[in-house]
């Protein structure tokens, strides 16, 4: 909690500190997006290759109903977020039964079958995107065309994201998800349907992927094919374990280093690409924890 209470303090400051803040919104966007594809992976063992499809998703929903249809803010938010989930309740229904590599495959291959759909499906525009969404009055009343309205918005977001993660991870439900990831067949053994748990944790974790989708269309304004194809799926994998596996506050820092990356060595145009790919490997022989993994491993062996 004290952890909890610095990082929500020093986000709230970064108005006051002449930091970009679409830097800092679009990290925001994507740390949620990283916690809720680590309670998926890092909780309940898990790895998903189509996180990219529930993040494309939400936001074409949201840009949509913004856009054309003149929907509220809030009710953008909401559509797009339910959108998510019920594609993560019908993927989850086809992918959740398999195991290890081969849930892994079917989650990529929905994805590409997704992002086929979306290329093909008048109302995204192709490879044009959804172009110049307004952004509104949320509730009537905070106009999120001020940078630092929007900024609150997005962090208070975040925020109830993340506290929402906390919570299952440390619940009973958490704790049985842990004990799938470590022996599902001993967790049988005591009586528990692992199905369903598994089931409702892709579930929630595919929801929150497009509450962050949701959110992140307020930033960029735009809703893209970029958003849907499996490269995003490849940078969520690294920005969680860049940041450390099955760790709470792992995924945040770990998306704000591959965020600040690409925004502060975009001048080396695709050499990017290369350099997160020598990052990764570094990270997976010096640090395999990730960078919060290591740091909770140091002082847990200091005390």
């Amino acid at each position: 909690m004290i952890a909890f209470v610095l990082m929500t303090v020093l986000l709230a400051i970064v108005p006051f500190t002449g930091i970009y803040p679409f830097f800092v919104m679009q990290g925001l966007c994507f740390a949620l997006l990283a916690c809720a594809f680590n309670l998926l992976v890092g909780y309940g063992g898990l790895l998903s290759f189509g996180h990219a499809m529930f993040l494309g998703t939400a936001g074409y929903f949201t840009a949509h109903a913004l856009k054309v249809w003149g929907l509220s803010p809030e009710l953008g938010i909401i559509f797009g977020t339910a959108g998510a989930a019920a594609l993560a309740v019908i993927t989850g229904l086809v992918a959740i039964r398999r195991l290890g590599i081969y849930f892994a495959m079917i989650t990529l291959a929905l994805s590409q079958l997704v992002y086929f759909i979306y290329l093909q499906t008048p109302f995204t525009h192709g490879e044009d995107g959804i172009q110049g969404i307004p952004q509104g009055k949320l509730f009537g009343i905070f106009d999120l065309s001020q940078p630092t309205t929007l900024y609150y918005v997005i962090l208070a977001g975040f925020l109830l994201g993340f506290l929402l993660i906390y919570r299952t991870i440390n619940s009973p439900f958490g704790e049985v998800l842990k004990a799938i990831r470590e022996n599902e067949p001993r967790a049988i053994s005591l009586g528990y349907k692992t199905d369903q748990y598994k089931f409702l944790a892709y579930v929630l974790s595919g929801t929150l992927a497009g509450l962050a989708g949701s959110l992140k269309v307020f930033v960029a304004q735009n809703a893209s094919l970029t958003d849907v194809h499996w490269s995003m799926s490849g940078e969520i994998v690294l920005m969680t374990l860049v940041g450390g596996l099955g760790t709470v506050f792992g995924p945040v820092v770990g998306a704000f280093v591959i965020i600040a990356m690409q925004q502060y060595l975009a001048g080396f145009g695709q050499w990017v690409t290369v350099i997160q790919g020598a990052v990764f490997v570094i990270c997976v022989l010096t640090f395999r924890r990730g960078i919060i993994g290591e740091l909770a491993h140091f002082f847990r062996r200091s005390l």
